[in-house]
């Protein structure tokens, strides 16, 4: 038995900052599982969600937010091979990460990949992971083509800038503020576009990647955002061009103007990572390999812009909330500090 701190949830709310910091017991691994003393859980929107009763999983209450994190094995439950202790390892779930222990599945551990550290390790899983089924599986990037990115200053929309750039392509990334457009540009994007209107909306970009590419426009559109985005997306798309759906982080679903789908001969194609290796198993397999293989190279190097201890884990929240973080940003736990953002 080991004597933790989580930060808990105990009832539904819109206000994310309703949660406790609590002090609890956590029994000795079972069998199968290894119990892991946490450095860092990266923060998700999912987190917030979970938390206001707004997500398609709803944990029993009371839960701990947080599904991806890193740390160091503390101890091994009956059964388990392949493992010590002091092993440093990171592994995801769908909530339970905001706490300075956790026993966890061994079969779910992977070990901290390349020379990545905690934050990065606890940060580089769901992101790159939605970037490269989009890209790659389901937009069939080729090197060469323009690659436009919406909201490149989120920690999904930057993991495509990286991966876009890694696999040859000219990358344009859009977002709303100059500062974190310039996170975007340091870190390899050919151009950036602040999408902000006068009156607050989003728009005016499509002239703009018209003019970057010297075509008619992006071959390929990674769009997170949605809404009226979407929309001014099918203005811009080149012939034969990919639209790649990933979220609707506007509020608005968009609708797809047919007419402008057959005119240009343009693939408007959703994309859900998770759902794809739940589907077919093997072609997930094959998604975790290719994604394993990229963080070992180095090619996969996320951007984790703050980090917060534990019990500052709502600031972390309502960073996220504001959309002021660039990148990602992670809660610490047992002392461990975030190294300096490197552009």
């Amino acid at each position: 038995m080991t004597r933790i701190h989580a930060i808990r949830c105990h009832a539904i709310s819109e206000d994310i900052g309703s949660v406790t910091v609590d002090e609890l017991d956590l029994p000795d691994p079972g069998p199968g599982e290894v119990q892991v003393r946490l450095k860092a859980c990266a923060v998700n929107f999912p987190d917030l969600l979970m938390i206001q009763g707004k997500y398609q999983h709803k944990p029993p209450l009371p839960f701990a937010p947080g599904g991806e994190a890193s740390g160091d094995i503390a101890a091994l439950g009956p059964g388990v091979t392949g493992w010590k202790e002091g092993d440093a390892v990171c592994f995801g779930s769908r909530a339970g990460g905001f706490v300075e222990a956790a026993n966890v599945p061994a079969a779910g551990l992977k070990p901290i990949p390349g020379k990545m550290n905690y934050e990065k390790a606890a940060s580089y899983g769901t992101a790159y992971m939605t970037a490269y089924v989009a890209l790659r599986v389901r937009g069939e990037l080729h090197a060469g083509e323009w690659l436009l990115v919406h909201g490149a200053t989120g920690g999904v929309g930057m993991a495509a800038v990286d991966l876009g750039k890694h696999y040859g392509a000219h990358v344009i990334g859009t977002g709303g503020r100059d500062d974190k457009l310039a996170v975007v540009k340091a870190r390899g994007a050919d151009a950036v576009i602040n999408y902000t209107l006068p009156d607050g909306s989003l728009g005016g970009f499509r002239d703009k990647v018209k003019e970057i590419t010297g075509t008619g426009g992006a071959d390929v559109i990674y769009d997170p955002v949605g809404g009226s985005v979407f929309d001014e997306s099918m203005r811009c798309v080149n012939w034969r061009g990919r639209i790649l759906t990933i979220g609707f982080t506007s509020g608005r679903w968009p609708t797809a103007p047919v007419n402008l789908i057959l005119i240009k001969s343009i693939s408007v194609i959703g994309v859900r990572a998770g759902e794809i290796g739940r589907r077919d198993p093997e072609l997930g397999r094959r998604n975790q390999e290719a994604l394993w293989e990229l963080a070992q190279s180095g090619a996969i190097d996320p951007y984790v812009c703050a980090g917060f201890p534990l019990e500052r884990a709502v600031d972390a929240m309502r960073m996220l909330e504001s959309r002021d973080v660039v990148g990602k940003c992670v809660v610490t736990m047992n002392g461990y500090q975030i190294e300096s953002p490197r552009e």
